[in-house]
């Protein structure tokens, strides 16, 4: 049995371009967009985001009760620095800077509540926190 003409075309040119289809794709092409394990799903983004927004949320507020304590604002007022600009300068900081702000923050609170820092020295270091927002702010 003879093929015909066509037949013999059609397999000399499908075939060839069939072998270049099959081979230009890797193997696991498949099994990759089965297979989404190294893709975050939108409800792990959703929560991450939540998290990392209510930890920030907490540390500004950290910084700001220091800052906002009527010793806090006195201090800066002796040391022509303006409270309102420090604290409307707090959510411009950084989130690691923010973080180790508000980390510092913390304990100097917990180390003045325990007696274990006096007045003076809890002052120094508001208005050093003070500067340093300030500082970070303009630049």
């Amino acid at each position: 049995m003879k093929m015909s003409l066509l037949s013999k075309r059609l397999i000399q040119g499908a075939l060839p371009g069939a072998l270049v289809a099959v081979l230009a794709f890797p193997p696991d092409i498949l099994a990759q967009a089965a297979e989404p394990d190294h893709l975050v799903s939108p409800g792990a983004l959703q929560q991450r985001l939540e998290t990392t927004s209510a930890t920030r949320q907490q540390e500004i507020k950290t910084v700001t009760e220091l800052l906002s304590s009527p010793t806090a604002e006195r201090a800066m007022k002796d040391a022509h620095i303006n409270p309102e600009q420090v604290l409307s300068a707090i959510p411009t900081l950084s989130d690691q800077e923010l973080a180790n702000l508000s980390t510092r923050a913390a304990e100097a609170q917990q180390k003045f509540a325990a007696g274990a820092l006096s007045n003076n020295e809890l002052i120094i270091i508001i208005l050093i926190a003070a500067l340093v927002i300030v500082v970070v702010a303009v630049h």
